[in-house]
């Protein structure tokens, strides 16, 4: 809603500026490269930096937890011990680590799908992050390309589940559960581990986006320099 007043207010605010004399220097076309090239600078950032082991792991602001909706089987597993040994914790441990190893691997594939949206951006979207937000350009891709990372994340993450041991481990944790409950569990291991992947995705995109739109030193060409030093 808020991008949509602006957008409609954008052209009394061009006649406005102009009337003034504050002039930007910067063609339309300018900007729109210059989002781009700040786009293109924190996914690919973002997705490298996932897509490696220990992206997600070792990240406490991305790392994918136990599946929140079960967390009663993490619980009770907690200090379930056999022979005095801690097999229940070491079981969820071992899960979750493999959950993480599933969404390092998958992360590569949010590279096409984030090139497809920065290309097709066009100059009232560019003006409308340009003066939104500091997590305006996020938001603008998140609503471009979550959809169509979703359908491309799952089966490579349902994949990554399977080779990294995952779904044996989950089997391994619900058969330590039912030795306590009888209480049947049952989780889309795949659903869930895609969402909090994609969670962390745009987490380090805001960030990075952040970083280019208040630190110079992150503005890593002429273009970007140029276009977020008018903001300052």
């Amino acid at each position: 809603m808020k991008l949509k007043k602006l957008l409609l207010l954008l052209p009394f605010l061009l006649v406005l500026t102009a009337c003034e004399g504050l002039e930007t220097g910067l063609t339309d076309e300018e900007v729109v490269a210059g989002l781009k090239e700040a786009l293109q600078v924190g996914t690919d950032s973002s997705a490298t930096e996932l897509n490696r082991q220990d992206g997600y792991f070792g990240n406490p602001l991305v790392k994918i937890p136990f599946p929140e909706d079960v967390s009663y089987v993490a619980d009770a597993l907690a200090n379930f011990t056999i022979l005095g040994q801690p097999v229940g914790q070491t079981a969820v441990d071992a899960f979750v680590l493999k959950l993480n190893r599933a969404a390092e691997n998958a992360a590569d594939e949010a590279k096409p799908i984030f090139i497809n949206a920065i290309s097709a951006m066009t100059i009232e979207d560019g003006m409308g992050i340009l003066m939104g937000a500091d997590d305006a350009a996020t938001n603008y891709l998140k609503v471009q390309t979550f959809d169509d990372l979703k359908t491309a994340f799952k089966p490579d993450i349902q994949n990554s589940l399977d080779q990294v041991g995952a779904q044996n481990a989950w089997n391994d944790v619900t058969n330590y559960y039912n030795v306590i409950s009888s209480t049947p569990v049952n989780t889309d291991l795949a659903d869930h581990t895609t969402g909090k992947a994609l969670d962390g995705l745009f987490k380090l995109i805001a960030i990075e986006e952040l970083k280019i739109r208040t630190d110079v030193n992150a503005r890593v060409s002429d273009l970007l320099i140029k276009v977020f030093g008018e903001q300052d």
